[in-house]
């Protein structure tokens, strides 16, 4: 990879990640590796409890709300039963599986994904509505449903995730430059920043 390439790190079980996807590839001066990794493996793995579980998440369901329509995109709508009982595995096997047909398919079915969850409400953790998703981005249902049950996607996906959590990964959004990581869709700016210095750097 590229050193000087930004990778964007999300997981469709985040609205947060739902709101840099909209907009990382404006921003950002390089255009991003875009990285789907498991967001729960690595909650797991750090003892960490996410925003969401917390009593007091209305704030950030607030402002989630006002980034969305200062944004000018859709209304942010949850699942029923978000985040515990919407988790899943297969959303981001099926984005890694759009990865084998190029970055564009990538962002396709990414974007999907996120529309599916967070403005249509559907549960990813329901197959069919991740199917649906991948096929409206032009993937062959029948193809995404065989290769997410494959031990060879799952062990990408683990491989992805524990890639991630080495190099220092916390949570999601979290786009990386160079040695430098930026969690949050409000540090989307500073990525910006650095990413823009690194570019320079890498000319001169």
């Amino acid at each position: 990879m590229d050193g000087t390439r930004p990778v964007f790190y999300y997981d469709f079980s985040s609205p947060y990640a739902y709101l840099a996807a909209s907009r990382v590839d404006d921003l950002l001066p390089v255009r991003p590796e875009w990285r789907p990794i498991a967001f729960g493996v690595i909650v797991r793995r750090l003892g960490k409890q996410p925003w969401s579980f917390k009593e007091n998440r209305n704030r950030d369901f607030d402002e989630i709300a006002r980034r969305a329509a200062d944004r000018g995109i859709p209304e942010v709508r949850y699942p029923e039963g978000w985040p515990v009982e919407t988790y899943s595995l297969a959303s981001l096997r099926a984005a890694l599986v759009a990865s084998d047909d190029g970055e564009d398919r990538l962002r396709a079915v990414s974007r999907e994904l996120f529309r599916t969850a967070f403005v249509d409400g559907r549960h990813l953790a329901d197959l069919d509505a991740v199917l649906d998703a991948a096929e409206r981005a032009g993937m062959d249902r029948a193809r995404v449903r065989a290769a997410i049950e494959t031990t060879e996607v799952k062990e990408r996906l683990r491989a992805e995730t524990d890639a991630a959590l080495d190099r220092g990964v916390t949570g999601v959004p979290t786009v990386a430059v160079g040695d430098r990581l930026f969690w949050g869709d409000d540090r989307l700016e500073e990525a910006v920043e650095a990413a823009a210095g690194l570019a320079t750097a890498a000319e001169d």
